[in-house]
């Protein structure tokens, strides 16, 4: 007998079209890719070198359950140089990614019955992981003309006596969009927990982002090195949490994770100290995809009120195609040979609505943009 607790459990669309996109490419049809969110660059050569010493130095075996000290150190140092705030060590745990940091909070912090208020739309795993501890993801709608953002007034109006926490997300995916700092300041002055994403934090090309640390020191923090540093096979993540909660988020470590990967840690020390010429340069390509990207979809048609300026999304409105995003995203990918993902994987205010993810080569993009803009044409003949 399955838990019951799986019920609750959706499926991840966008794996549905990757797997769909695999059966077609075995028949030999030529998919382009512009549903995965994972960056096509190969990954930093100081962090393979970091990687590949720590083995050969025979860093192969358990570490602190809460990470090296090093590498917790190296993340406060970015953290204060990038945004000017102090958190000791003892506040950061490294794990081997950031869902299972994820994870590791919510088994923590969330008791059956519980409320999170999140994004809707939002990246699809969080009601999933916050509905596997028994919480109840609580769905605040944002809005595209409002470039997505999170008003705080609604969320203050979504708050009720069972409220764990507010998850926030900024550069978000699925949209691109940031908060502004000053509606994360409104944000942070709400009375339950804060949670922020930061996974997408670098990865931006208009602005700047802000880490809600900034504005409340007792909030928590996921981040990790999967988007910047293009390390997502490496799975390592980290989160930032008050000193308070520690000692239990550590027995959660010990339990059923042991510790995070040893070499990778090493690894994760020269991302954080070595690689910044390797970003900025990803950086720079990353944004001319995202400028071209956004021109074509303008020009086919597609409704982007506010252009996004973080991560490497572009979330469009495909209304006027078809109010089934499922259904569309298929057909793309059956006459296009084109993957996106359906905006209803985002929760149901992200129905009617495609994801396209520009972190493909240009050479990609261009042919996907190409095959679109044909399809689109063989609709309206």
């Amino acid at each position: 007998m399955i838990a019951s607790r799986l019920k609750e459990i959706t499926s991840f669309i966008v794996m549905d079209v990757l797997e769909k996109a695999h059966e077609m490419e075995r028949k030999g049809i030529h998919v382009i890719h512009l549903e995965v969110g994972e960056p096509d660059f190969d990954t930093p050569a100081c962090v393979k070198a970091a990687a590949c010493k720590a083995l050969d130095e025979g860093h192969t075996h358990y570490t602190h359950s809460m990470g090296l000290v090093e590498l917790r150190e190296a993340i406060c140092e970015h953290y204060e140089a990038t945004y000017g705030v102090s958190i000791h060590p003892d506040r950061v745990v490294v794990t081997s990614g950031t869902s299972p940091a994820m994870f590791t909070l919510f088994a923590v912090m969330v008791e059956p019955g519980d409320e999170v208020i999140i994004s809707d739309p939002h990246y699809a795993c969080y009601p999933n992981f916050i509905k596997f501890m028994g919480g109840i993801p609580v769905r605040v709608k944002i809005h595209e003309e409002d470039g997505f953002q999170f008003r705080a007034r609604a969320i203050a109006e979504a708050i009720t006596p069972r409220t764990r926490a507010i998850f926030i997300n900024s550069p978000s995916n699925p949209t691109g969009n940031l908060l502004s700092p000053e509606r994360m300041k409104a944000i942070a002055k709400l009375s339950p927990h804060i949670i922020s994403d930061e996974i997408y934090h670098g990865l931006v090309y208009e602005g700047k982002e802000h880490t809600i640390l900034e504005f409340r020191d007792d909030a928590f923090v996921f981040n990790g090195f999967s988007k910047l540093h293009a390390m997502t096979g490496l799975r390592l993540g980290y989160l930032i949490a008050p000193a308070e909660y520690i000692v239990e988020i550590r027995k959660i470590q010990q339990n059923f994770f042991i510790s995070p990967n040893s070499m990778v840690q090493r690894a994760g020390i020269a991302a954080l100290r070595e690689a910044g010429p390797d970003i900025a340069r990803m950086k720079e390509i990353y944004n001319q995809r995202r400028k071209y990207m956004i021109e074509r979809l303008r020009n086919m048609g597609f409704g982007i009120t506010v252009e996004p300026t973080g991560a490497f999304y572009v979330f469009v409105n495909a209304r006027h195609l078809s109010p089934d995003s499922y259904k569309l995203a298929f057909d793309i990918l059956e006459k296009a040979h084109v993957g996106v993902t359906p905006g209803i994987d985002f929760g149901p205010n992200g129905e009617g609505y495609i994801r396209f993810s520009y972190a493909s080569s240009m050479e990609n993009i261009k042919e996907g943009m190409d095959r679109i803009e044909r399809y689109l044409q063989q609709r309206r003949g």
